[in-house]
């Protein structure tokens, strides 16, 4: 196990990516997302990506310079495109516009196509958040091309794990968060445990006769993800379709080579709205703070410590995490320094 200081992780990824032909923008951009997400304890989005996004940029699935920009708008919507360009760099720009447009028109709605993956979601409806604003992040168009999630009762993958994310703020507890896909469990999970040779838990999949299997060898076997929640997640996961791919109408704007098979589909709708938009901010926070303590006073059931909030454990995270430093398993790390090694990047 290796531990890094935030700082410090961040600028050697940064590094590596305008090693690779990021401009210095969106590599710090790209970088402090990834490190963020590990700071927060979502170490399945954090720096174990930045091979992958390499190989992306080498393919031209990314374009490391490219800028997002806006295709139409209304006072209070904007469809935009990343132009090919890292997902967070895309992302940003997108939550940004929508939290300007709701501080003018009280709500607005963003869409975002024609980019890569965009990392943790909770990430921009926690920017959101910080603004004094509530947001949802819906997302979908993921199985386009490579399905991996089996619908409620169903056998053959159709879906995908279609991530869904949202955030309230308050004001002096941590905001409200969560940020999961509508799959029991996220794709990268059950690649670790393949990687690792480790049994998933009951739950996460089914076998390509859509039996549930505990062997993450099925799932590359024709296998697939399960919604979580049965029926109730399966439909959470249709309407992050609905929302996500449909509503943005991202299958009009795919372009061959791009965003990789996963990705170019994508489809991306941010809502945001101002906390006060019925009542005064401080009246919205007071009773949200006290929401949260209210559930973290409930006595324990057996088995479990105590009662948390939704976001409490990335919060909690990046608290510990920032003292005594992120750790970081030594293969993820290894492939940190190959990924660094590929593009000359010396690490102290």
């Amino acid at each position: 196990m290796v531990t890094k200081e935030e700082k410090e992780l961040s600028a050697l990824v940064a590094r590596i990516l305008l090693a690779a032909g990021a401009d210095e923008q969106n590599a710090r951009a790209v970088a402090e997302h990834l490190v963020l997400a590990n700071l927060s304890g979502v170490d399945t989005h954090g720096i174990w990506h930045v091979g992958g996004y390499l190989k992306a940029v080498d393919a031209g699935e990314i374009l490391p310079i490219a800028k997002p920009g806006i295709i139409k708008e209304t006072p209070t919507s904007a469809l935009i495109s990343g132009n090919w360009t890292f997902g967070q760099v895309a992302a940003n720009y997108a939550i940004g516009v929508a939290i300007e447009k709701a501080a003018e028109q009280n709500i607005a709605v963003v869409g975002l196509l024609q980019t890569h993956h965009i990392g943790r979601l909770g990430h921009f409806v926690e920017v959101a958040a910080e603004a004094g604003m509530i947001a949802m992040v819906w997302t979908g168009g993921y199985s386009e091309e490579e399905p991996a999630t089996v619908p409620y009762g169903g056998s053959v993958r159709v879906l995908h794990t279609n991530p869904v994310a949202m955030a309230f703020p308050s004001d002096e507890e941590s905001s409200m968060m969560f940020d999961f896909a509508t799959t029991t469990a996220s794709g990268v999970k059950v690649v670790n445990a393949f990687r690792k040779k480790e049994a998933v838990p009951p739950g996460w999949i089914v076998d390509k006769d859509g039996s549930p299997t505990t062997n993450p060898a099925d799932f590359f076997d024709g296998g697939g993800h399960v919604p979580f929640g049965g029926h109730k997640g399966y439909a959470m996961m249709m309407a992050g379709e609905y929302l996500g791919r449909i509503l943005t109408g991202a299958n009009d704007f795919v372009e061959k080579g791009r965003a990789g098979a996963i990705n170019r589909h994508q489809g991306v709708t941010m809502t945001v709205m101002k906390a006060d938009l019925f009542r005064p901010l401080e009246d919205f926070t007071r009773e949200a703070d006290e929401m949260e303590r209210r559930v973290r006073a409930i006595p324990p059931a057996p088995g479990f410590d105590e009662v948390l909030a939704p976001g409490d454990l990335e919060d909690r995270t990046r608290t510990t995490r920032r003292r005594d430093g992120i750790p970081i398993e030594d293969e993820v790390w290894e492939s940190l320094l190959e990924a660094a090694a590929s593009v000359e990047v010396e690490v102290n």
